[in-house]
C-alpha cells in the first residue's frame, strides 16, 4: 500500500478529517492465501456489515473477479442491496435467514436463506409449496455455540414430519465454531464431532463449518466450503501467532491545529491529562464517532513517519490530541492511525477489544481511497 501525500487528500480529506485507504489487491491476495490454506474446500466470502466496514460493493467485485461463487451477508437488506452486482450463478446467502414476511422477496431475488429454526424451515417450505417451485436454501445446525441453528433434538422432527422439507432444495448444511481462535480449546473438537454426528441424520450434502480462524484448525474443520470474513480484510485469524494475511486497511488522520503550551496545562475533557513540560500539541480530526475508542487514552495512538505520537487526554467525539513535541507537524499534515506501524489488531489490543470490532466501527466520514 503506497504512502499517502498531501496532494492525495486535497480538499475532501481536509473537510472530513481523514483518509481510509482500502487495498482491494490485498483482499484478492488474501483470498488466494485462504484458498491455499484450504486446498480441498471451496472458499466463500463473508461480506456482511458493508464488507466489514470497507465497502461491500468494491469488495464483492474484487472477490467475484477472483472466482468466488458464494457470498454471505447477515441480513436480507444487505443481500438485496448487492443483488444488482452479483451474477445469478453466484450463491448470495443470508446468514440470519429470511425474516418473517421476507420469504417472497428472498425467492424473487434468488437469494438463499440459511434456515436456522423450525419456523424458518416451515415458512420456506410453505412458500415453495404455494409457488410450486424448488427453493434453494442452506441449513444450519447448532453444534455447541447456542446461537443459530437446529438443535440435535430437532433432527427427528426434520426427518419424520411429512412434507417438512417439501420444495426445499438444500445446498449445504453448516454450523459455526465458537472457539476457533483458540486452537487448543476443547470446544473445537467437540463441535467437529457433533457436526459429523448430526450430519449423518441428514441427506448427503456439502458441509461448511469453518470461518476465518476455523480454516487454520486444519482439514478436520474445513469440510467442503469455508467462510472467511475477517481474514479477507487482514485481521489475524490466528491470534498470538504471526498474521498470515496481508494488511488491507490504512487510516490517516488530518492535523487540524498545532499549539505550543507550557508545563502544567490541562488537556481535554475532565482534565485527565496535564502537561509535565513545554509541549507541542496537535489536534487530529478523528474521534470516537469515527471508531477511535475512548479506551485508547494513554497509548501511542498515531505515527508521524517512524515517530509515535502519544494520545494526550481523552478521545473526544470528533477529535483527539497527541503529543507532537519535536515533530514538524502542521495543519493539513497526515498522521497514521492504522498502517505499517499499527495494525488493526494492534489498535484493537490497545483499546481492549478485537480487530473485528475495531474494523467494523470505522465511521463513514472518512474519504474512501480504493487501491488495486
Amino acid at each position: 500500500m503506497d504512502q499517502l501525500t498531501h496532494r492525495d487528500i486535497a480538499d475532501a480529506a481536509l473537510a472530513t478529517g481523514g483518509v481510509l485507504t482500502v487495498d482491494l489487491g490485498a483482499i484478492r491476495r488474501n483470498y488466494h492465501r485462504l484458498r491455499a490454506a484450504s486446498p480441498n474446500s471451496e472458499v466463500a466470502g463473508v461480506v456482511k456489515a458493508d464488507g466489514y466496514g470497507l465497502g461491500a460493493v468494491p469488495v464483492v467485485r474484487a472477490l467475484l473477479a477472483e472466482g468466488c461463487r458464494k457470498l454471505f451477508v447477515a441480513h436480507l437488506s444487505e443481500a438485496l442491496a448487492l443483488r444488482p452486482i452479483v451474477p445469478a450463478d453466484v450463491d448470495l446467502i443470508v446468514l440470519h435467514g429470511a425474516p418473517p414476511g421476507g420469504e417472497a422477496a428472498c425467492a424473487e431475488q434468488h437469494i438463499h436463506p440459511v434456515l436456522n429454526s423450525r419456523a424458518q424451515v416451515l415458512a420456506w417450505s410453505s412458500l415453495a409449496q404455494r409457488t410450486r417451485t424448488v427453493l434453494p436454501a442452506y441449513l444450519q445446525l447448532d453444534t455447541g455455540m447456542t446461537r443459530f441453528g437446529l438443535s440435535e433434538s430437532d433432527l427427528p422432527w426434520l426427518n419424520e414430519t411429512p412434507g417438512v422439507l417439501f420444495g426445499i432444495g438444500l445446498r449445504c448444511v453448516m454450523s459455526h465454531l465458537a472457539c476457533a481462535d483458540t486452537p487448543e480449546h476443547p470446544a473445537n473438537a467437540a463441535q467437529i464431532a457433533a457436526f459429523n454426528r448430526m450430519r449423518k441424520a441428514l441427506p448427503p450434502l456439502p458441509a461448511s463449518l469453518a470461518a476465518s480462524s476455523g480454516i487454520f484448525l486444519g482439514a478436520a474443520a474445513q469440510f467442503d466450503i469455508v467462510r472467511p470474513g475477517a481474514a479477507l480484510y487482514g485481521i489475524n485469524p490466528v491470534p498470538g501467532c504471526g498474521n498470515p494475511m496481508e494488511r488491507v486497511v490504512r487510516l490517516d488522520a488530518v492535523v487540524m491545529q498545532v499549539r505550543e503550551v507550557g508545563a502544567g496545562v490541562a488537556v481535554g475533557y475532565g482534565h485527565t491529562a496535564v502537561t509535565e513540560r513545554p509541549t507541542r500539541l496537535a489536534t487530529l480530526a478523528v474521534g470516537y464517532a469515527d471508531g477511535f475508542r475512548r479506551s485508547l487514552a494513554g497509548t501511542a495512538a498515531a505515527w508521524f513517519g517512524d515517530a509515535p505520537l502519544k494520545l494526550v487526554g481523552r478521545v473526544s467525539m470528533d477529535s483527539m490530541v497527541v503529543d507532537a513535541t519535536g515533530m514538524d507537524l502542521f495543519p493539513g499534515a497526515l498522521v497514521e492511525l492504522i498502517g505499517p506501524h499499527c495494525e488493526v489488531d494492534d489498535l484493537a489490543t490497545n483499546a481492549g477489544t478485537i480487530g473485528y470490532e475495531m474494523l467494523t466501527s470505522l465511521g463513514q466520514r472518512f474519504v474512501r481511497r480504493i487501491t488495486e
